[in-house]
């Protein structure tokens, strides 16, 4: 059995659900709820709710992955009206410890963790040890992040790349902007490769072929398009796989993701094997003089259930260490405070102030 560690609450905050769980045992997370957001008006409430029905009364340090940039202690989702202050977040509940990410720093966190069976590959190339990974991933929005060696494990890096903008590669797709770039000022990345981006894909393909659009969800035009029932529908997820192809490129040339590149989000994994025979690969190594550079790198679909858990628990337990060496420290500095000089214990008030 893993050893018991001190009870955490995880959590991976989207713009659909928010899931939670916690973790009593390394790697191990029970009580596991997702919880609809649109049934409580803030992220508090939903926190109060699952601390109800939870056995969480041990619990003193959380950690929550949230699909959304996160500087400084005010918090706002960028596609679910959900704001929220971190701290008086954390008071409210009787947390110690509170600590909140972006969902796709915590997704690249988790990749050094995952096991063989919770990612599939797609084409060829070969992962180069110790090497920077890359992961990308469409759900309400289109996540980019990367994973940097360092000398005693990794770092992640927070970005906001799905808002950089659309690189067309083909006359459907410079359609595809031209239709968005008449309703929005700017086409970035999340604008089309995202739930609402594969509906609009396909309202763009529906007036290209002069045909009426049905009022479909992204969920719609996936079901559809897999079914062959919905020619335009089959058409846009082929066109969905090749954009993500092209920017899944940019990011592993823009990282020199030797590592490989993975694919995360809600969305890639429902394709199923149609993403492996789709035009994704193809395009992931259409670079020109970089075709061969890209060959090399392979490319995978997470297929874990929870992958943020894994990651925002390395992140956490790296948090709560690192208060380990600093509370030890502070411990020494206040053992030897009497001994100091009077400008000495000046500085050791300083530090432990």
């Amino acid at each position: 059995m893993p050893p018991l560690i001190e009870p955490r609450l995880i959590a991976d905050i989207g713009a659909r659900y928010a899931h939670f769980a916690l973790e009593r045992e390394p790697g191990v997370y029970s009580s596991h709820q997702a919880l609809l957001c649109a049934e409580y008006p803030e992220f508090l409430t939903a926190l109060r709710a699952y601390l109800a029905v939870a056995d969480a009364r041990d619990v003193r340090h959380a950690a929550i992955a949230i699909a959304n940039p996160v500087e400084g202690d005010q918090v706002q989702m960028t596609n679910y009206p959900w704001h929220f202050s971190i701290e008086e977040t954390r008071k409210a509940v009787g947390f110690e410890t509170l600590l909140v990410v972006n969902d796709f720093t915590a997704l690249a966190m988790a990749l050094p963790y995952l096991a063989p069976g919770q990612y599939r590959q797609i084409g060829g190339g070969q992962p180069k040890d110790r090497c920077v990974m890359g992961i990308v991933g469409a759900g309400s929005g289109f996540g980019v992040s990367g994973l940097i060696p360092v000398e005693d494990g990794w770092v992640a890096l927070a970005t906001e790349g799905g808002h950089a903008s659309f690189s067309p590669r083909s006359a459907r797709e410079m359609y595809i902007l031209d239709f968005a770039g008449r309703q929005y000022p700017h086409v970035s990345v999340e604008r089309l490769i995202s739930a609402s981006g594969l509906a609009l894909v396909y309202r763009a393909l529906a007036a290209r072929a002069r045909a009426d659009a049905e009022p479909l969800s992204a969920l719609d035009i996936t079901q559809k398009g897999l079914a062959g029932t919905c020619p335009i529908c089959a058409e846009a997820l082929e066109a969905f796989c090749e954009m993500i192809g092209t920017a899944a490129a940019n990011v592993a040339v823009t990282l020199g993701a030797r590592g490989g590149l993975f694919i995360g989000g809600g969305i890639v994994p429902r394709f199923g094997t149609y993403f492996d025979r789709s035009g994704f690969r193809a395009r992931f190594e259409e670079k020109g003089r970089f075709s061969e550079y890209l060959a090399h790198i392979p490319t995978y679909v997470i297929t874990a259930d929870t992958p943020a858990f894994t990651g925002i628990s390395a992140i956490l337990n790296a948090e709560l260490k690192k208060r380990t060496g600093e509370s030890a420290l502070l411990d020494r500095i206040r053992q030897a405070r009497s001994a100091l000089s009077q400008a000495e214990r000046r500085v050791a008030d300083l530090v432990l102030s």
